[in-house]
């Protein structure tokens, strides 16, 4: 054999080997598919390509679908799911961990290096699994605050937001009106959405709870604990808001809080910037939290509403996907999460970082739900949440806003039902 052909074979393995590590990849990422966090994964992902052109990240917004739980869901099922996902709702996080779809991120060396400095140690175990790992990354919550109308409050001779359920009450005599004389309340305390669907009422029955409860979830080593008095006390509160009319029945149109037409409404700070952009410059707005049983202690916690990240088990790229989750959650980029969404990341002494000062001088409202994000819960890391969720949903909409059952009775049934389901 001569030697110009084994020069050739030489010369093409020696190519081959030369394009291997030549060859950039890539990362895939799926974000929320709203606009501002799309928005905001444009400018993350830009940034990181120009500093890492061996590892280029490919920025898909979540598919559209009926809820970004169940698109990941059938993701998961037909093994279509990308490398990294920012919009992980913790609810479905324990489904995943049971199906290995996801990566345990406690098992790269510098987890604890990277969290710990970062996130309060009480947030931190609140995403723990039950197996002990972490599959997710906290990021981001929506604490949710009492949101009210300061205009409304002022000529009704409300001097400060109620912070007790009685306090609510009063103010809520006094707001809810006869505003044109036609003998038909146009002018509501608040508002309760009645739409049935479970995850409604994360947003006003359970972040209730975990501030009635001092940072109660629905569940204690696994087992249904909510048929207690805190519970029953939100489902009776509020069911004698709807019975005294001062939470409409109807489903209202158009945004009634920025109409005038509502004086109260539980949010997050997702609504911060869309009143800037939809409001009237005169429109006085602000936030307090949530209303409490007499005595309940102080710091009154509520629900977080949290995102996190995970990365998918179908990636190829395990160490290069978490190099971009901790680039994501950088504190240069948590800066860039509340300019582009009001949302506000997991991160220890946000209120008094220098890095995030200017920011919260020029937006003093979203300052208000960094205070409150370290005094939050998520939720229980049980397999069949939403099953339980939609036991809640069920349960509030016959016995808080159609009266039809006592709360204590309503309560204790739904919790046997949750037991019921458990033990399927």
């Amino acid at each position: 054999m001569s030697r110009f052909p084994i020069f050739c074979l030489v010369i093409f393995f020696l190519n081959i080997s030369l394009q291997a590590k030549s060859e950039v990849i890539k990362i895939t990422y799926w974000p929320s598919s709203n606009p501002q966090e799309i928005e905001l994964a444009a400018n993350i992902v830009d940034k990181w390509n120009k500093i890492h052109p061996d590892i280029q990240v490919v920025m898909q917004p979540l598919p559209s679908g009926q809820s970004s739980e169940e698109v990941l869901l059938t993701a998961v099922a037909a093994k279509t799911t990308p490398d990294v996902c920012s919009n992980i709702w913790p609810g479905i996080v324990e489904e995943f961990a049971e199906a290995n779809a996801i990566i345990a991120l406690n098992k790269f060396n510098d987890f604890y290096d990277i969290v710990n400095p970062r996130i309060p140690e009480d947030v931190l175990m609140n995403f723990a699994s039950n197996d002990g790992h972490y599959y997710q990354m906290p990021w981001k919550g929506n604490p949710i605050m009492m949101e009210y109308n300061v205009r409304l409050f002022r000529e009704a001779g409300i001097v400060e937001p109620p912070s007790t359920y009685k306090k609510f009450m009063e103010a809520a005599d006094k707001l809810t009106r006869d505003t044109d004389g036609d003998g038909l309340v146009d002018q509501w305390a608040g508002v309760i959405n009645v739409n049935p669907v479970w995850w409604h009422r994360f947003f006003d029955f359970y972040a209730m709870y975990i501030a009635a409860s001092g940072g109660r979830t629905l569940f204690k080593e696994g087992e249904v604990d909510f048929d207690n008095e805190y519970a029953v006390g939100v489902f009776r509160f509020l069911q004698k808001g709807f019975k005294k009319g001062y939470f409409p029945k109807g489903m209202l149109q158009g945004n009634q809080f920025l109409l005038e037409n509502i004086a109260i409404q539980f949010a997050g700070p997702w609504d911060i910037g869309f009143l800037k952009i939809h409001a009237p410059p005169d429109f006085e707005y602000d936030y307090a939290p949530l209303p409490v049983p007499e005595g309940t202690e102080e710091p009154i916690l509520t629900y977080s509403d949290p995102k996190n990240i995970v990365i998918f088990s179908t990636t190829k790229h395990p160490e290069e996907a978490w190099e971009f989750v901790k680039f994501l959650i950088s504190k240069e980029n948590d800066l860039k999460l509340l300019e582009f969404t009001s949302q506000i990341p997991f991160r220890k002494d946000l209120d008094t970082d220098p890095v995030y000062e200017e920011y919260f001088k020029e937006n003093p409202m979203v300052l208000k739900f960094a205070k409150q994000i370290p005094y939050t819960r998520g939720s229980d890391n049980i397999t069949q949440l939403k099953e339980v969720f939609d036991v809640i949903a069920q349960s509030f909409e016959y016995s808080v806003i159609y009266g039809m059952q006592e709360p204590k009775i309503a309560i204790e049934e739904a919790a046997e039902t949750c037991r019921r389901i458990l033990r399927r």
